[in-house]
């Protein structure tokens, strides 16, 4: 079977072609401009991202690197049925709903003695311990328990027969990011992000490149994170970040899309108008990220270390933070494992 081109050449190759999702250079600039007089902000540092999640054990703890593993490994699916059915995870005196529930189960079971970073323990891990981890403190539960089980269960073992931690699973790659993401698909199952779009194999990778780019982050936060390449990595293709771009008028949908995705018709993973939205998405912000460096080339005279990653670690939070604003705008639905 052929290689699927990266997510970065499946992007363009994917926009190109693309019959209901579209980039708008207009609006790409106008956020390569908002973001360039935010460029000296901490939002655009890895300190930015210890900020962002504060539920993260301290990264000076190689059980930092585990739990980015664990919770990166079931990073997938937390949209709710019915916007006022949300899963909720009451940690530490506060309640967490979508990704954020995530993290706050993870930590919680640790706080409650859980072994939940030990890959020799969630390699084993039985479906009824995981339902208690992932426990909801509404009358939602987390969806996708049997999926997400095994994604979990999957990587542990995958982890056991490469030094049995991620931090050793991560040595084999050379602090290449481009390495980093290909060992991750080609040992990891669940973590194979591919599909194939007008007879083409493709690529988003979206929790590979997620978790190199939060393996960077806790490296990064302790002084060791030397990865040269980090520019490998693309926007990380979900559901929130391409509403946030049409929000900002960098993405278009055509009026039959949005009208479907207003109508709240599921997409099926794979399937044509799906890959457009996420294609479209990483291309969008290729183009953003190009015009952003030329302006600080252009009015500063140097080079930008503003990186599509990091890009995607502003537009995300800004989604959540926007999300009255932008909530006539519909994110589209797909029940998957990639995102």
């Amino acid at each position: 079977m052929e290689k699927p081109l990266s997510p970065r050449e499946s992007g363009q190759f994917v926009a190109e072609r693309s019959r209901d999702v579209f980039v708008d250079e207009d609006g790409v600039k106008r956020v390569a401009q908002m973001i360039y007089e935010l460029r000296d902000s901490e939002e655009f540092t890895a300190s930015g991202w210890k900020m962002m999640n504060p539920l993260a054990p301290s990264p000076d703890s190689d059980e930092a690197i585990n739990w980015v593993f664990v919770t990166d490994t079931m990073n997938f699916s937390f949209w709710p049925e019915r916007e006022e059915e949300q899963c909720e995870v009451l940690c530490r005196g506060n309640t967490y709903r979508g990704y954020m529930s995530l993290c706050a189960a993870v930590t919680r079971a640790m706080d409650e003695g859980v072994p939940i970073t030990n890959p020799t323990y969630f390699s084993q891990i039985s479906e009824a311990e995981l339902a208690k981890v992932l426990r909801s403190d509404s009358g939602t539960p987390m969806p996708m328990l049997r999926e997400r089980h095994q994604a979990l269960t999957e990587a542990g073992r995958v982890l056991a027969e490469h030094g049995g931690s991620f931090r050793m699973f991560m040595s084999h790659c050379e602090n290449d990011a481009e390495k980093m993401v290909k060992y991750i698909v080609e040992n990891i199952p669940s973590y194979r992000d591919e599909a194939t779009y007008e007879g083409k194999r493709i690529s988003f990778y979206k929790r590979a490149q997620i978790l190199v780019a939060d393996f960077w982050g806790i490296m990064e936060a302790r002084g060791e994170g030397h990865i040269p390449n980090l520019d490998y990595l693309t926007m990380f293709a979900d559901y929130r970040v391409p509403q946030g771009l049409v929000h900002l008028g960098a993405l278009r949908y055509s009026d039959a899309l949005m009208e479907t995705l207003k109508k709240g018709e599921l997409l099926s993973s794979g399937e044509r108008r799906e890959l457009e939205i996420r294609g479209c998405s990483i291309w969008c912000v290729e183009r953003i990220r190009q015009h952003l460096w030329k302006l600080v080339e252009e009015r500063d005279g140097k080079s930008c270390h503003i990186n599509s990653a990091l890009i995607d670690f502003y537009l995300w939070p800004y989604a959540k933070k926007h999300h009255s604003e932008m909530a006539h705008i519909p994110i589209h639905h797909t029940r998957c494992i990639y995102y």
